[in-house]
Parts: C-alpha cells; sequence; structure tokens
C-alpha cells in the first residue's frame, strides 16, 4: 500500500498573507499618557542610524598596537611582587596587559611556566612565574620572536633569565636618567 501525503495547508493563501500592505504615511500622532502631558513623535523624519557598537577587542592587536603597550608593563618592584605567595590570573593579566586566555596559552606553549591551580582550577602564579612571564613577555612582544623562536631561545641560552634581569634595570637606570635629565 503506498502512503500518500496530504496536507490542510494552503501555501498560496500562506504566501499572500505574507505580502505587507502599502506603507501608509503617518504625519503626527499625539499619544497619551494617564496624568501626563501629551506627547507628539512626528514619523514623516527619518530616524538616526543607531550607533554601531565599536570592534570587539579580542583578537590579534595590530603590530603597532603591540610595540606601543609592550613598553607599558604594570608589574611591581621585586620588593613588593615578593610579598604575596600568590597571584590569581586576572591580576596577573592586567599587570601585562594582556588576555587571561593568552596567559593559558603561554602555560601551554612554554615549559618554564608552571602555576598553582586550586582544587577548583583556577591558576595562582607565583612571583617566579611572573618573572618567567616577563622574560616570555620580552621576547614575544619587544623582541619579536615567534613562540617557537622563544622557546628554542630559551631551552638554549640557560642565563636567559639573568640577561633579561640585566636588561631590566639597564632600562630602569636610564629612565631615571631621563627623568634627572629633564628636571634639569
Amino acid at each position: 500500500m503506498a502512503l500518500k501525503q496530504t496536507s490542510l495547508f494552503d501555501f498560496d493563501e500562506a504566501q499572500a498573507k505574507k505580502k505587507k500592505p502599502a506603507a501608509i504615511a503617518i504625519e503626527e500622532v499625539q499619544i497619551n499618557i494617564v496624568n501626563e502631558d501629551p506627547v507628539e513623535v512626528n514619523f514623516s523624519e527619518p530616524l538616526a542610524e543607531p550607533e554601531l557598537p565599536k570592534k570587539s577587542p579580542r583578537g590579534r592587536k595590530k603590530l603597532s598596537e603591540a610595540a606601543i603597550t609592550a613598553d607599558i608593563l604594570q608589574v611591581p618592584e621585586d620588593e613588593v611582587l615578593f610579598q604575596k605567595k600568590y597571584y590569581a590570573i586576572g591580576i596577573v593579566a592586567e599587570m601585562f596587559r594582556v588576555n587571561i586566555s593568552l596567559l593559558r596559552f603561554w602555560e601551554k606553549e612554554f615549559d618554564i611556566l608552571k602555576p598553582k591551580k586550586n582544587g577548583k582550577g583556577d591558576r595562582h602564579f607565583r612571583p617566579e612565574d611572573i618573572k618567567n612571564l616577563q622574560l616570555i613577555h620580552h621576547l614575544l612582544r619587544e623582541k619579536k620572536y615567534t613562540i617557537e623562536g622563544a622557546r628554542d631561545f630559551l631551552k638554549k641560552n640557560k642565563k636567559a633569565d639573568e640577561n633579561f634581569a640585566v636588561i631590566e634595570e639597564l632600562k630602569r637606570m636610564k629612565l631615571f636618567l631621563n627623568e634627572l635629565k629633564l628636571s634639569l
């Protein structure tokens, strides 16, 4: 026995109902609200274009933006940094002005990063981890190494962290001397 499909719905009639009637021009309308003055609405003027939201800050930054923010790290001095045992990932991301997801990615890519995780899985960075992050940030953002190149550099140069500490101290000294020069 062959099955036969029947439909009670008339597609031609549905299409006719879908068509919208011609637009009706309305000049002015008064709307009365209880205990309020009447409000006049003019429909003959075109509506203002809604403001489009700004482009999402997600994704990769331009190299020029990355170069500008690479110099502006908010990592505290060692004396202040080592006062706490652990820093939450959000605080560390604010220090380096990067997304939290980028820190997680760097954790996967670089063996020297080993943040502690609590029972919930939240990452807590020790001051040593933040120093290593500073070195990684320097290699990737200031020296423009690729991930693989930075990984190889860290494996081959065991004293890379000592060299980086000297570079950071020289930068601080240069900044101090420039401020001193401006004050003269």
